[in-house]
């Protein structure tokens, strides 16, 4: 065996070892980023014309690297929107690197698109959206959300020559997501805010449109409401968006990046109707689905209208395109052309799990926020914001300004032992700093949520 063969085996069992270790271990730790001239101090020069070798870069790695990680599969990992992938679909995640393959067009990729349209089947059933529909894995949300509205934009360009050479202008409210208003500025369309951060109803949503100018009103071809947001879990009066598109004439997206997988939960699923009127809906596998960083997806009613957007022109394609190739090109539907069949994990945890599995580990992070809202209620120091809303959780700690709430995080993040982020909430005109939680991970316990309300003492 030649020299170079030896080391790639080597290389291969320590990290092997490494994942292993990573994937039993119960006791990970939490992790707290250092600043970049400390990092330098500690492992020096990597990239040398030489190279430093593989295993002392990976000795670096394990040793000062990876500890100024946060890992979001973390207990107490509760900021932000988590994750908490399953072992299945990150040890799968290692063999759709090491498959190498091209996840654009089927003639490459027709094993791997397979499975990813196995997993998208799942996902596309839970939204009731009728036959036909069907989507594409994204990177995540904000490629999900743009590869939705530039589908919309160029639909109703197509309707008639003068909204060719308009700006277009998309209605959502101040609760969506950031991605909407950074995907507007990139699909170079206008976007208008319905002013509240709870539920978007469709009377203000009827109010915004009939106050629009005439102009405004014809460059009007999209409304997005969102399906859980991500501050506070709330879900949009989707039914009564979607009978206002349907009368307007409108295109309906619903950006469920965070909510969609709440879907699968037979206790919140009536919360979610009318989505099965929309044209497009985004669901990030890689926060309620349990798959590994990163993994979006799109979803379209018509994924004819999303082919004639996005699909892709060139001589050195067409072979992709010709009848031989038999099959489902991802690439046609989404932004990206060049892409890694990032539904791959999805589809071998769904089929090492079952679906069932996945909706009790829905479930329990519906019920850890209810768990969380009772404690909070219970407990002499703290409130609620509002009801608990999916996984999220809005709380406040009496008597704290917005500089006790970000000493506390920081404190909590510096000792190791939890990363819980402040947010702000509308309440009035005034935007209140207050605390959040956010429950995806089911090996989150009651005995974390009391440590860490306890810990605000």
């Amino acid at each position: 065996m030649h020299k170079i063969d030896i080391d790639l085996v080597e290389m291969t069992m320590d990290v092997m070892k490494y994942v292993i270790d990573r994937l039993s271990s119960t006791q990970n730790k939490i992790g707290k980023p250092k600043k970049e001239a400390e990092l330098k101090a500690l492992v020096g020069e990597t990239i040398t014309n030489k190279g430093i070798g593989g295993e002392q870069a990976f000795k670096l790695w394990k040793k000062h690297l990876t500890e100024s990680n946060v890992p979001i599969d973390h207990p107490r990992h509760l900021a932000f929107v988590p994750a908490s992938p399953t072992r299945a679909a990150v040890m799968f995640d290692l063999v759709t690197s090491a498959s190498s393959i091209h996840g654009a067009y089927w003639m490459e990729g027709a094993g791997g698109i397979f499975c990813e349209n196995e997993a998208m089947k799942w996902i596309v059933s839970l939204t009731g959206l009728p036959k036909g529909a069907f989507g594409v894995f994204t990177s995540g949300g904000t490629a999900a959300n743009l590869s939705a509205i530039v589908t919309a934009r160029e639909y109703w360009r197509s309707l008639n020559d003068q909204n060719k050479v308009e700006k277009g202008l998309v209605i959502t409210s101040i609760g969506a997501h950031s991605s909407i208003k950074a995907m507007a500025k990139v699909a170079d369309v206008d976007i208008l805010l319905v002013d509240t951060e709870d539920v978007m109803h469709a009377n203000a949503l009827q109010e915004t449109i009939d106050g629009l100018t005439a102009h405004q009103r014809q460059r009007l071809f999209a409304i997005v409401g969102t399906g859980g947001t991500t501050n506070a879990g709330i879900i949009d009066d989707l039914e009564g968006i979607a009978s206002i598109c349907e009368k307007e004439n409108l295109w309906f997206h619903v950006d469920a990046a965070y909510g969609g997988g709440a879907l699968a939960a037979d206790s919140v699923r009536h919360l979610f109707k009318g989505i099965e009127k929309a044209d497009s809906i985004t669901i990030d596998p890689h926060k309620w689905m349990f798959s590994p960083y990163d993994c979006g997806a799109v979803i379209y009613k018509d994924p004819e209208l999303a082919k004639n957007a996005h699909s892709q022109q060139g001589s050195y394609l067409d072979i992709f395109k010709d009848e031989g190739a038999h099959g489902f090109n991802p690439t046609d539907y989404q932004i990206q052309l060049t892409r890694r069949v990032r539904g791959l994990p999805l589809w071998f945890s769904l089929a090492t799990h079952g679906t069932d599995r996945y909706k009790e580990a829905v479930e329990r992070g519906i019920e850890l926020a209810q768990i969380a809202g009772r404690l909070i209620e219970e407990h002499p120091k703290v409130e609620l914001v509002r009801a608990p809303s999916l996984s999220c959780v809005l709380y406040r700690r009496v008597g704290w300004e917005p500089e006790d709430y970000t000493h506390w995080t920081y404190e909590n993040h510096k000792k190791g032992f939890a990363l819980v982020t402040p947010t702000k909430w509308k309440n009035g005109d005034v935007f209140e700093t207050v605390s959040r939680f956010c429950f995806i991970n089911p090996d989150t316990t009651q005995g974390d949520i009391e440590a860490i309300l306890d810990s605000m003492v």
